[in-house]
């Protein structure tokens, strides 16, 4: 079967996704915060960056290669982290990581996965990212990462943009609690998803393993808030330096959205900023990471990687314009494998792959470095 025939565009894995899974699911991993303000604000900057097409420049082959943090990548995309991934797709961590092995691309598992880094590890490639939430009790931290470490997750992200738990509204209308509980409610969701409902029944209900791994070190867990949110704090400046003092390999720094931010980061001995807005999950009154990035490369050299919105290969090309290095998308690959299971993460970088090279070819760009000329400004 020709993927391309069924499913050209990431909007076609999203509609076979919903149907697909059931509505709490859905809820949970489309939905934003407030009234989701954000969320659409997103996608209305991203489209607001023009292009001017060039004409007459031969047979061009594009290439879309490009470095981060020293590793060189066929495509400038990686596999943003959400948390509880198994709860979209069953074994979601497993199928996402051994994708982005096999595609030689940058895979971010969250903290709260629903698998713990050593069921990672027979699944991961070269370039395995791990995603701190950040845990407030030092052993605690120390033991993570050294967890992290050892499994083969070679890049440390430190998630700064949750200082506390958002509401999303969405959310709690389907009947989705956290941890999960499967209500009667919920329950007639799953009938009407069978492939979603068997698959789960044989992987298990999805639960934050690795949270529950240190649960019983910390009191009030008789709380409405779940483990995840016990366990974590709200970082500092100092927090920071003690992670880079502790963590051995590239560290980036994740929710980065003003510019003396990113200055001040830039003495900090991090590797990379990322600038997001969560995908508009938090707040509902943040400009889009792509809105901010002008300003914020004009005051560091930094690596540059963006978030929030992105679903085409075209918007890739809007954010390396204006001076990203990379784009990792989450929501997108989650559709993907919801879509079509495994194979749904690899038909999906197939798509932003050829959607960069036709827009490469109407702009006359033969390398990432030709596409800035080409912005209407």
């Amino acid at each position: 079967m020709d993927l391309h025939s069924s499913y050209p565009a990431l909007s076609d894995l999203r509609a076979k996704a919903k149907r697909r899974i059931p509505k709490f699911v859905w809820e949970y991993l489309d939905s934003a915060t407030g009234e989701e303000r954000t969320k659409a604000r997103n996608r209305a900057k991203l489209d607001e960056i023009l292009f001017n097409p060039s004409i007459l420049h031969g047979d061009i082959t594009p290439d879309t290669t490009t470095t981060l943090l020293g590793q060189r990548y066929p495509l400038p995309v990686g596999m943003a982290p959400i948390g509880m991934s198994g709860l979209m797709w069953p074994d979601a961590e497993f199928s996402l990581a051994r994708a982005a092995a096999t595609a030689n691309v940058p895979y971010c598992i969250s903290t709260v996965a629903t698998k713990t880094p050593e069921e990672m590890a027979p699944h991961l490639g070269e370039n395995a990212w791990f995603q701190l939430y950040p845990p407030r009790d030092e052993d605690i931290r120390k033991d993570l990462l050294s967890r992290a470490k050892t499994a083969g997750f070679s890049t440390l992200v430190l998630t700064v943009d949750v200082p506390i738990a958002s509401r999303r509204e969405r959310q709690v209308r389907s009947g989705l609690t956290t941890p999960p509980r499967l209500t009667p409610r919920l329950l007639a969701q799953v009938a009407m998803r069978p492939a979603w409902a068997l698959a789960t029944a044989r992987a298990g209900m999805p639960r934050m393993k690795l949270i529950d791994d240190y649960a019983e070190e910390v009191s009030g867990l008789s709380s409405t808030a779940h483990a995840g949110y016990l366990l974590r704090t709200s970082p500092d400046w100092d927090y920071l330096t003690w992670l880079r003092d502790h963590w051995d390999g590239p560290l980036v720094v994740k929710g980065v959205m003003q510019p003396d931010d990113a200055k001040r980061l830039t003495s900090t001995g991090v590797d990379a900023l990322w600038l997001s807005n969560h995908a508009g999950r938090q707040f509902d009154a943040a400009p889009a990471p792509i809105e901010v990035l002008p300003a914020i490369r004009a005051v560091t050299d930094l690596p540059l990687i963006v978030d929030s919105g992105f679903e085409t290969g075209l918007d890739i090309l809007r954010a390396l314009a204006l001076g990203a290095n990379f784009v990792f998308m989450g929501r997108g690959f989650h559709y993907a494998l919801c879509a079509l299971g495994q194979n749904g993460p690899a038909h999906l970088l197939d798509i932003l792959a050829k959607d960069m090279e036709a827009n490469m070819g109407q702009l006359g760009a033969r390398s990432f470095a030709d596409v800035p000329a080409a912005l209407v400004t």
